[in-house]
């Protein structure tokens, strides 16, 4: 349709018609039923966050350790126990008689035989009959006076009845009311009027139905505000009995009913009663439900006058229903609707009740995973537990639940759906974010590291700014009251601001620069890099956090780019309530591993040498690591390469840049080419080394274990060799067979 669309609508009718239908379809499918939709509405109105979960209907509401689950109008207070006795027509009879409520005399019967002791128990005709243990109006029939009714009704229940059972039951004549009670209050009161057609002296019964039908109110099943009457074979029966056909043609005035029962589903109407019916009945609903054990219960009752007490008019509940719905009180044919959805949401959410769980989203080119890892350490020191998404996989409690790259709305919705998590860092990249979004429509901290060339011409982004453009959906994401930690330090990053409606935190490594002098002058936060301490500004207030060289993950205060990250992750835990001694803690104890931050700058003491792994695959990338290895004063050997997936201009890039850090190069290639010939990137990058260095010393070594091995054996006394590749963990295993003495430190 949307080619369509772009063709200029060129599209045949039929084509059109029955893609129309399917869209149609496919839209009824997946849409929430009326009951959900009431509650999913109120929650939105009070900005309570809901997702589907996997199983059919299921629905959380709330994030995390605050979650609550409904399924329809059932909850996850909603006892078992009630279900089923609920379910259990004869088991609900004889508990709420033995309680004193009153109830219709009937009795359980398995066989046909039965059938006439049982309408003789119950005291004559007239009586309803209906399935043990069916349900929506099933297979039940009502006022019944005769012999060859009270058959073909057995026939028509027994056939429903999962058991087979049946239960006979005395008939009382009165008006069918639903009282809705939710959390031992009583929500909704709405009358119940069967499927019908009122005459007119002209048309037939059929021609009244279409002329019902074609009420823009009516749809099929729950589709609209009320059902489209549809004829079944207990409607016929009922015909028979009021002695009608569909061409009968009825007097003016005169009613016609199709179904015995007053269910909405079956073409049914409502009639809103809430403001009339009598306390009494009220406190009887109220005692009803909570016999049963339900939180949320539909209690059927039959009464000439619901505004006078059942006892005085001859009254009785008739059934008690689990998981009731609401379309009858959402959506009355006549009278008020009543806000039943926020009456649910008030039981599971009382005013004041947490629903979300803080949410910090971290982007950027380079230093996500770390920065992720990073600001999880310092929340874990506030005694929560932290639900965090990485390149390498997702933890909650820093366990590992799921390993791979999970920086996508799938890993997100993981770590908000544990009932376990309380506080949640999702990592959001740029492959997830233009494929699916980010798996949730706001958080409370958006932090942005960085912009830099890396993915060009992939996906429709082919310059920085458009780039800049998918990373700033996570700063555009945050609440109004949240924080968007942006870096100062990076123009495209800075100039996002413009665009958040949130509070605005800044970081640089330049406490001096006008946009942060600016921004603390004016009362805003910062986290600058002043005279070697990390340190919080606003106004003229000032704390030094921690001084970087105590924090191990700057590699003794040389990695400004981790220094960078540590002030971003200080500011998001700080805008959250994380205390400050909490945050230097975390900063002092976060000694990154191979198991815990692979592939980010770590540093082996291989005894003469040294070995460095990095993760560095984009040009920006190259030059953080760069600044530090220009540290080292041995030689520097580097095992190279890039992803086959970058524009050839990245990867003539990243060999001109190679030249400039090592002493000597081994240019190697990924396993996974990405679609180029095998051998096409690694000349990309030899050509930037030439371009760089006419006369510099490299060599190729397609594979990857071979290029990392000749590294290693080519190593003398002081050197350094740093290995760029495409898989962490084969490089890690590779180093770890050589002679390993001590790692001397880790973590980018």
């Amino acid at each position: 349709m949307c080619e369509s669309i772009a063709d200029k609508g060129r599209y045949h009718p039929d084509d059109l018609r029955q893609d129309l239908q399917d869209l149609q379809r496919l839209g009824a499918e997946a849409a929430l039923g009326p009951s959900t939709e009431a509650i999913v509405k109120a929650a939105e109105a009070r900005g309570i966050p809901w997702l589907r979960l996997g199983a059919r209907f299921l629905i959380q509401l709330g994030y995390g350790a605050y979650q609550h689950r409904i399924q329809a109008t059932q909850s996850d207070r909603t006892s078992i126990l009630g279900i089923e006795l609920a379910g259990d027509k004869e088991g609900t009879k004889r508990i709420l008689q033995d309680a004193g409520v009153p109830v219709p005399r009937g009795m359980t019967i398995s066989y046909f035989d039965e059938l006439e002791n049982a309408i003789d128990a119950v005291g004559g005709f007239p009586v309803a009959i209906k399935p043990l243990d069916g349900n929506h109006g099933r297979g039940v029939a009502l006022d019944i006076n005769t012999w060859r009714d009270a058959e073909a009704a057995y026939d028509a229940a027994s056939v429903v009845s999962k058991s087979r059972a049946v239960i006979v039951e005395r008939y009382y004549t009165g008006r069918d009311h639903r009282v809705l009670v939710i959390d031992g209050k009583v929500a909704a009161v709405a009358e119940r009027v069967p499927a019908h057609v009122l005459g007119d002296g002209r048309s037939t019964i059929n021609e009244l139905i279409e002329m019902v039908n074609r009420n823009p109110r009516r749809g099929q099943g729950h589709d609209n505000v009320m059902t489209r009457i549809e004829l079944d074979r207990s409607s016929f029966e009922l015909l028979r009995q009021q002695r009608y056909s569909l061409d009968t043609v009825l007097r003016e005035g005169e009613i016609c009913y199709l179904r015995a029962t007053a269910n909405l589903s079956t073409g049914g109407m409502a009639i809103d009663r809430t403001d009339e019916i009598h306390s009494d009945n009220i406190y009887l609903a109220v005692r009803v439900a909570k016999i049963i054990g339900l939180d949320i219960a539909g209690i059927d009752i039959v009464t000439p006058d619901i505004s006078r007490p059942l006892a005085e008019v001859g009254g009785v509940v008739v059934e008690v229903n689990a998981a009731p719905g609401f379309r009858m009180h959402t959506h009355p044919s006549q009278g008020l609707s009543r806000p039943v959805g926020e009456a649910v949401l008030n039981m599971l959410f009382p005013p004041g009740t947490p629903s979300r769980i803080p949410i910090v989203a971290i982007t950027g080119t380079n230093g996500k995973t770390t920065t992720t890892r990073l600001t999880a350490q310092m929340f874990r020191q506030t005694k929560r537990i932290v639900g965090y998404t990485t390149t390498d996989g997702t933890y909650i409690d820093d366990r590992l639940v799921e390993a791979g790259d999970n920086t996508g709305p799938h890993s997100a919705r993981l770590i908000l759906q544990d009932p376990m998590t309380e506080v949640a860092i999702l990592e959001a990249a740029r492959g997830g974010i233009l494929r699916s979004g980010l798996g949730f429509p706001t958080c409370d901290v958006g932090v942005v590291l960085n912009v830099a060339a890396d993915h060009l011409g992939i996906d429709g982004i082919d310059t920085v700014e458009d780039l800049a453009y998918v990373k700033s959906v996570v700063a555009e994401t945050v609440m109004p009251e949240g924080y968007a930690v942006l870096n100062a330090d990076d123009p495209l990053v800075a100039a996002m601001a413009k665009r958040v409606k949130a509070q605005i935190a800044y970081f640089s490594m330049q406490p001096d620069r006008e946009i942060v002098q600016s921004h603390v002058q004016q009362g805003g936060l910062a986290a600058v890099y002043e005279n070697g301490y990390l340190t919080f500004r606003k106004q003229d207030w000032s704390e030094q956090i921690e001084q970087a060289v105590n924090v191990p993950l700057t590699l003794g205060g040389k990695a400004n780019f981790a220094i960078a990250n540590a002030l971003a992750a200080s500011l998001a835990a700080f805008v959250q309530g994380v205390k400050i001694e909490d945050i230097r803690a975390a900063l002092i104890a976060f000694k990154p591993s191979t198991s815990q931050t692979p592939g980010r700058m770590n540093l082996f003491d291989l005894g003469k040498y040294q070995a460095l792994i990095d993760y560095a695959h984009n040009g920006a990338s190259y030059q953080a690591m760069g600044d530090f290895v220009r540290h080292h004063t041995g030689e520097r050997i580097g095992v190279v390469g890039g992803p086959g997936d970058r524009r050839d201009e990245d990867l003539l890039n990243l060999g001109r840049l190679a030249a400039g850090i090592f002493d000597r190069i081994i240019v190697k290639e990924d396993d996974d080419t990405r679609d180029r010939p095998r051998g096409e990137a690694a000349e990309l990058i030899r050509q930037g080394i030439e371009e760089e260095k006419p006369d510099f010393h490299y060599e190729t070594i397609l594979d990857e274990t071979t290029a990392i091995n000749t590294a290693l054996d080519a190593a003398t006394d002081g050197s350094l060799v740093v290995i760029l590749p495409e898989s962490v963990s084969r490089a890690i295993k590779l180093v770890e067979t050589r002679d390993r003495r001590t790692v001397v430190n880790e973590g980018w």
